[in-house]
């Protein structure tokens, strides 16, 4: 049921029609409890709530896949005044983004030029900027791509997928770059040719990636809703002395909200992944897809007060 409950949202989130109703009707559809917005401006005031509860953030301006020079650049532009904004209005926020959106399908110079930008005026203002990761197809040109400017930016961050066969092996590989990963279990429809198939070996192989990465000195972010992994995490902090400061759980805007703050009054750091923009839709089916209790969380965060 698992297995048919991913595909179906899958399927759902390449559906255009779909797409452009929930554009049409979000807010029916309880856009407002899971998305910040349309624009940057609409999601302050929830990032100055989540703050002064005690909650850190970061978010992410939804879209990917732009297919001209000229749009990746528009969405470069938007980064940086977002991380203005950020700087402008004192939040504590991080930036996440996805190097399709700054034109990775287009041109590894483009990208990186894009990237290199955006760095620099988040190296102005104290702002971590963190790479999405995509699907298989563009996880190598996405880590090659990070140990290039992480080379030259310490503000910046990626993330691995638990799911992927390869994931063990490209974390050993970035070992050396000291670096700060979210580590999550992935939500992409992929092969099974490239990636597990059944929950277990994808949570089992999350537990390792945390373990590694912490183990060896680095910060690492738990990206799960998963009681059990969270749990895992915690045990694993307190048998082997691991500082507080080196690692944090994060989650999405909308989803176990009670969690969240639970987390945080036990002092633990807590980050809320705020997305905004009109490309919602596909990106609210894949996070159902990811975990079929998320249905139950999103339902309980739309139709809650």
């Amino acid at each position: 049921m698992e297995a048919i409950s991913k595909n179906f949202f899958l399927y759902l989130s390449n559906n255009k029609v779909l797409d452009r109703l929930a554009k049409r009707y979000g807010s029916r559809f309880g856009a407002d409890k899971i998305v910040g917005g349309e624009e940057f401006s609409q999601a302050i005031p929830l990032i100055e709530q989540l703050n002064e509860e005690g909650l850190e953030v970061t978010v992410d301006h939804l879209g990917e896949f732009v297919n001209s020079e000229s749009e990746a650049k528009e969405r470069k532009q938007e980064c940086i005044e977002t991380i203005q904004s950020i700087a402008r209005n004192q939040l504590n926020s991080e930036v996440s983004l996805k190097l399709t959106s700054l034109g990775m399908d287009i041109s590894e110079q483009l990208v990186k030029e894009n990237m290199e930008e955006i760095l620099e005026e988040a190296k102005k203002y104290d702002v971590t900027v963190t790479i999405d990761m995509e699907d298989s197809s563009r996880c190598q040109a996405t880590l090659d791509m990070y140990k290039t400017l992480k080379a030259k930016y310490d503000n910046l961050g990626t993330v691995l997928q638990s799911y992927l066969y390869s994931t063990e092996e490209d974390l050993k590989e970035l070992l050396p770059y000291d670096p700060y990963l979210r580590l999550v279990k992935g939500a992409y429809k992929e092969s099974g040719k490239v990636a597990f198939t059944e929950k277990q070996s994808v949570d089992e192989n999350l537990k390792r990636l945390i373990k590694t990465n912490l183990l060896n000195g680095h910060y690492t972010a738990v990206g799960s809703h998963d009681d059990a992994i969270i749990d895992y995490t915690k045990k694993l902090a307190e048998e082997h002395g691991i500082s507080r400061d080196q690692f944090e759980f994060q989650m999405l805007y909308g989803m176990r909200n009670q969690m969240q703050k639970d987390l945080k009054d036990e002092g633990y750091t807590v980050r809320v992944y705020l997305p905004y923009g009109e490309d919602w839709y596909g990106y609210f089916m894949r996070r159902l897809a990811e975990r079929p209790a998320n249905i139950a969380f999103a339902i309980k965060g739309i139709f809650s007060k």
